[in-house]
């Protein structure tokens, strides 16, 4: 562009400076008119082009200062995380050399921890054994129970029905020197001396005999009863006739008196009947009067149910 301006201006002294004829000079002037147009044309056209680049430039440089800012923002992020890793690392290598510690100790302990484990389920593995044999057993006893029970309540049952028996027998004897009754799962007949003996003497009269007779027919029908013959006395001291010495052998013969009228009747066991003379020493009254001392001379005939079957469970 300056190279045109130069060159219209050199032409503008030449047309100035020479002497031409104006056909020349019409035809140097509408020369001069278009260069002049077209310089203009073209220093538009820069001036154009200059604004543009200094409008891209202005937009470059400040697309470059933010690409700098930006860049120094992101390498303050850059270094932040890099501090943040460095630490993160050094965090993780001091965890990961203490985990490998407390790892090891863990296993030991776990290790440990199987081993009492092992040993409690095999402790709780026998208790269970044990348990389950303690659980067979009471099953085995609570059948024994249940059938000692049921032989006791049958038993008991024999029992009532035998008092029954004897004091149906013996029904004109009561109230007069004689009792009947049952306890502790046994029959007492008890017999005042009255009813059966002269004073000191070991003979039985006619009215105790039939007494005994009676009782022992119904002895005869149950022969699984343990017949128990006591001769008992009051403590006034025995008088000796020679063939008695004191209460023990007084007692003790009165019992054997009713031993022997119970033998007479073949169908009573001999194996069932025992004599025991018990003088003064089970006193059922005081004998500090003359009807408690009578109360206390008199034979008990004690009736017991044989436990042969019960001793049969019980040593099983």
């Amino acid at each position: 562009m300056r190279k045109i301006t130069i060159v219209l201006g050199m032409f503008v002294l030449l047309l100035s400076s020479s002497c031409v004829s104006s056909k020349v000079y019409d035809d140097l002037r509408d020369k001069y008119e278009a260069l002049r147009a077209e310089n203009e044309d073209l220093m538009s056209q820069l001036d154009n082009r200059e604004g543009t680049a200094d409008h891209r430039s202005a937009s470059l440089e400040s697309q470059l200062a933010k690409a700098q800012s930006d860049k120094s923002r992101l390498q303050m992020d850059l270094d932040a995380l890099q501090k943040s890793y460095d630490a993160l690392k050094d965090s993780y290598d001091a965890l990961e050399e203490n985990s490998s510690s407390a790892l090891s100790e863990n296993l030991s302990r776990n290790r440990e921890l199987l081993e009492e484990l092992n040993a409690k389920e095999k402790r709780l593995a026998e208790e269970e054994a044990r348990l389950e044999q303690l659980k067979s057993d009471l099953a085995s006893r609570s059948a024994r129970i249940d059938e000692l029970e049921g032989i006791i309540a049958a038993k008991d049952a024999k029992m009532r029905k035998l008092k029954d028996a004897v004091s149906n027998a013996l029904t004109e004897f009561e109230g007069k020197g004689l009792t009947v009754e049952q306890r502790d799962g046994k029959v007492y007949v008890s017999m005042e001396n009255k009813l059966l003996f002269p004073s000191g003497s070991w003979e039985v009269n006619a009215n105790g005999r039939q007494a005994v007779q009676q009782l022992g027919s119904v002895l005869a029908d149950n022969k699984e009863i343990a017949v128990l013959i006591e001769g008992h006395t009051d403590n006034v001291p025995y008088r000796s006739q020679g063939a008695v010495n004191n209460n023990w052998d007084l007692s003790t013969k009165r019992a054997t008196a009713i031993i022997n009228i119970l033998t007479e009747n073949a169908g009573i066991p001999k194996d069932n009947l025992t004599a025991a003379g018990r003088s003064e020493y089970a006193p059922i009254a005081s004998n500090s009067t003359a009807d408690g001392r009578a109360k206390n001379r008199r034979i008990e005939v004690i009736l017991t149910p044989k436990l042969d079957e019960l001793t049969k469970l019980l040593s099983e």
